[in-house]
Formats: C-alpha cells, sequence, structure tokens
C-alpha cells in the first residue's frame, strides 16, 4: 500500500502541466467558485460554533480545583472537533457539488492517456452526475464521521493521541482521495463497484487525499487550487490503473 500512496503523491507532479496542456482550466471555474463559497460559508460557521462547544465541554468538569486547566483543554477539543468537522463537510460538499463538472475534465484526461476518443462508457446527465456525487459523497460523510468521532475520542488518552493523530490524517485522506476517483469511476462503474475498486486501491486514495489536505493548509490559493490538481491527479492514476486491470483480463 506504501508504494501505491507514493504512486498516488507523484501524480501531483505533471497534474498543473497537464491541465494546461490539455486546456482544461475553464472547466474549474465553476468548481473554483464553489470551493470559495463553501469555504467561506463552513468555516466560518464553525468558527462561531467552537467556542459553544468548548464551553459544553468544560461542563462535563463539576469541581472546582482543576477547573481553568480543564476549560482550557476543552477549547482545544472544542476546537480541534469544529476544525475537523468543518474539513469533512467542506471536502464533501464542493466534491458532491462539482460532479458534473468534473466528469468531462475526468473523461479529457482519459482520452488523453488512452487514445480512444470511443469508449464503452455509461452514459450519464448532468443530474445523473450530480446526484452520483451527491450519493458517494454523502455515504463517505456518514462512514468518515463515524470513524473519526472515536479517534478524536483516543486524544484524550497520552501517547495514544500521537497515533490517533496519523490516523485521523489517514482517514480524511483516504475519503478525500475516494471523492478525487469517483470522477473517472462514474463512467465505468456502478455505485457499488466504485467503493470496491477504492477499497482495493486504498493507497492511491489516500496519497492523492495527502495533497489535498495539504493544499487547505495554503490560505485562499489552497482552496482555489485543491479541486483542479487533486482530480487531475486522480484521474490519471486512476485511468492507468483500469487501463492495466484491462490489459491484465486480455492478456489471460
Amino acid at each position: 500500500m506504501v508504494k501505491n500512496i507514493i504512486s498516488g503523491i507523484k501524480a501531483y507532479f505533471g497534474a498543473f502541466s497537464l491541465i494546461s496542456k490539455l486546456k482544461l482550466w475553464k472547466y474549474f471555474a465553476i468548481p473554483m467558485i464553489i470551493s470559495v463559497l463553501t469555504a467561506i460559508l463552513v468555516f466560518s460557521t464553525a468558527y462561531g460554533l467552537s467556542d459553544n462547544i468548548g464551553s459544553f465541554i468544560s461542563k462535563i468538569w463539576i469541581w472546582d480545583w482543576g477547573q481553568n486547566a480543564f476549560s482550557a483543554i476543552s477549547n482545544f477539543i472544542g476546537g480541534l472537533i469544529i476544525i475537523v468537522i468543518g474539513l469533512i463537510l467542506f471536502k464533501h460538499i464542493i466534491m458532491a457539488l462539482s460532479a458534473p463538472f468534473m466528469s468531462p475534465v475526468s473523461e479529457k484526461i482519459e482520452i488523453h492517456f488512452t487514445g480512444k476518443v470511443k469508449h464503452n462508457h455509461r452514459n450519464t446527465t448532468f443530474i445523473q452526475q450530480l446526484m452520483r456525487g451527491i450519493r458517494i459523497n454523502g455515504r463517505n460523510l456518514i462512514m468518515e464521521l463515524l470513524l473519526t468521532i472515536p479517534i478524536l475520542l483516543l486524544k484524550l488518552i497520552p501517547v495514544v493521541n500521537i497515533f490517533s493523530s496519523i490516523l485521523l490524517i489517514m482517514v480524511q485522506a483516504y475519503y478525500a482521495g475516494f471523492g478525487n476517483m469517483d470522477y473517472t469511476l462514474e463512467r465505468h462503474f456502478k455505485y457499488k463497484e466504485s467503493i470496491k475498486f477504492v477499497r482495493q486501491n486504498r493507497g492511491l486514495a489516500i496519497g492523492n487525499g495527502i495533497i489535498f489536505l495539504l493544499f487547505l493548509l495554503i490560505p485562499v490559493i489552497g482552496v482555489i487550487l485543491v479541486l483542479p490538481l487533486s482530480v487531475t491527479a486522480a484521474s490519471s492514476r486512476t485511468v492507468q490503473v483500469l487501463e492495466l486491470k484491462k490489459n491484465t483480463i486480455h492478456a489471460a
């Protein structure tokens, strides 16, 4: 899996030049706007709620001694919870709403790598692509929250919280990469088949998602460029894996 994680990361190196070569920037205009507006909405709301969550957690401590220390810890945990949940909501909202705009990008990348203009793909409409994006990312949102909440609780345990941080990043990265890969998989597989494919190639998803998360640490520019580069990188690797799988089947 480590090899696939590295492969998913390396795909970003040629993403910018590939977008320019295939003249794909125009397809990212609306997704970029969606990304910026969603970031403003999600993170401004999250910022407003962080103190409330910290205050709620601090009420668990009913004793006078250590109240200040526990309040400080509660505010930190409240802020962390808001940041994590904010990131989860942000990425799934933008990936779901951008699905119809990312599908043409993924298809052009596939044609570039395979040289095949005509494919036996599943033909889907704008609305079907949007509904598929909402379904996949809605499912991933629920799964990620179910995994993330226990991981956040582990952060209360000394030493264990070090490993829980790594696990948290891996989970976040996996589902980010999952959404980016599905723009290509949507043409080849049905819902359950796509889930199975990503599970079999979870390293690629994690590698793609790690850089996705790192981009979000870059103020403003990261939010604008995260979709174009992550989708291009994911599409490139996903197409290569699909072609390898087809060639292996034909050789057998």
